[in-house]
């Protein structure tokens, strides 16, 4: 109660049949349609392929990235977009999980509602207490209490709460572990086989709920173990791992999940725990709902990138040729910086992971054919500085600010492509 009060629990009988039947048909579809894929993800300097396979769904121009690799949605059919799917399966599985994204929404409000009112009641009944004590210590002890509760208990607006638990996307993914040749051991606890390690999710709103629909697909062949003598958890049975951040003293915690279960990781849960997943021995589907930190991860945002860089570009009036308006060294930074996070943040990272969203929308071509096209424009723009700095008639200490911070963008330019290359 203490060191794990912000994971709420649901079990599958608390969710409506109807909407069990819908989701775990939508997990069935996009896995016959091979829509789940292992990614590369980069860790200190090396590439992995990660044990699980994954899809990103979500709304339409949001990505995600994770451990270096940045994944673009498949987007749900959300109101306003003309989203042309490979098959009426492929829309009904994307609808069917839109539709359990604004089922966790309004749980993780009701949750979080919840833990505000306990709060606020355990801070009323702790002044009870106080006022119980010597008018002395009352007063030394009141004192302390409350300064350090304006921190715990900020009563907080509904517009806080939605922005928190308003999920843009869901990270589905999907693992058979009797397929794996090898899964790591926990290493604290002595918890079993580990399908996803420990660690934190990243790329997050802060202090935003993490909400969680876990589906193994259970059958007569594997059933839980009744013998009383076992120690620790089944290892026929699927967990959800927690454990305090940094801490291996405090117990860690193991949560047997079934078939249609629910777990949500409340307010800051993410940043002071970490979490871990432990394989049992069916497959097993989950889908794991965020609210995405997109303040630098939507089409819209670099699309409106790409208008301020070009800001910069014009066409000379009784010619077609471009040309630059400013030379000035904050300007090209802003620029090359731009052009740089075009081509490495998103066309790279697009068409590194192939051709795999075609398998469930053509959505993102033409979003990517745009963002080329501005690419194109960014390398003559790179063309134009460096001819504009060969000029002798430049001022000197300004040819070499925007040549020293314009070298600098080049170089790393030219360390990525190589890295690219490789990979």
């Amino acid at each position: 109660k203490m060191k794990y009060s912000k994971l709420i629990f649901r079990k599958s009988d608390t969710v409506p049949a109807e909407l069990h039947q819908m989701v775990q048909e939508s997990f069935l579809t996009l896995r016959e349609h091979n829509c789940f894929f292992q990614d590369l993800v980069r860790i200190k300097g090396k590439d992995f392929l990660t044990p699980v396979s994954r899809i990103l769904i979500g709304n339409p121009g949001c990505t995600y990235k994770y451990l270096n690799t940045r994944l673009f949605t498949v987007p749900w059919p959300a109101e306003g977009y003309d989203i042309k799917y490979c098959s009426p399966q492929m829309h009904d599985a994307c609808k069917a999980l839109m539709r359990l994204n604004d089922y966790l929404h309004i749980e993780a409000v009701k949750a979080l509602q919840g833990q505000n009112l306990f709060e606020t009641k355990e801070i009323k009944d702790a002044t009870v207490i106080d006022r119980e004590q010597s008018f002395a210590t009352f007063l030394t002890e009141q004192g302390s209490v409350s300064k350090d509760q304006g921190s715990v208990c900020v009563p907080e607006d509904d517009r806080s709460l939605k922005n928190r638990t308003s999920y843009n996307l869901t990270l589905l993914n999907y693992m058979d572990p009797l397929q794996m040749m090898y899964l790591k051991q926990e290493p604290y606890f002595g918890m079993g086989n580990m399908a996803v390690s420990w660690h934190h999710d990243e790329n997050l709103v802060e202090r935003s709920t993490v909400a969680v629909y876990s589906y193994s697909c259970e059958d007569s062949a594997i059933q839980e173990s009744n013998e009383q003598g076992l120690k620790g958890r089944d290892p026929a049975v699927w967990h959800v791992g927690l454990k305090v951040a940094w801490d291996i003293e405090t117990p860690g915690l193991a949560v047997p999940l079934h078939q249609g279960d629910i777990y949500l990781m409340l307010d800051d849960l993410n940043m002071t725990h970490q979490h871990c997943v432990l394989a049992g021995l069916s497959p097993r589907f989950s889908s794991t709902h965020r609210v995405a930190d997109s303040s630098r991860g939507t089409l819209e945002y670099i699309l409106g990138q790409c208008e301020l860089a070009l800001q910069n570009l014009q066409t000379d009036s009784d010619s077609v040729a471009w040309s630059l308006k400013s030379l000035e060294a904050a300007v090209v930074k802003q620029v090359e910086e731009i052009h740089n996070e075009v081509e490495f943040e998103w066309l790279r990272q697009f068409w590194f992971q192939g051709k795999r969203y075609l398998k469930c929308t053509d959505w993102w071509l033409k979003p990517m054919a745009k963002l080329e096209e501005f690419w194109r424009k960014l390398e003559i723009m790179t063309s134009l500085v460096l001819s504009e700095v060969r000029k002798e008639q430049q001022i000197e200490e300004q040819r070499n600010e925007t040549i020293s911070c314009f070298l600098l963008l080049l170089k790393e330019r030219q360390k990525l492509r190589k890295e690219w290359t490789a990979r």
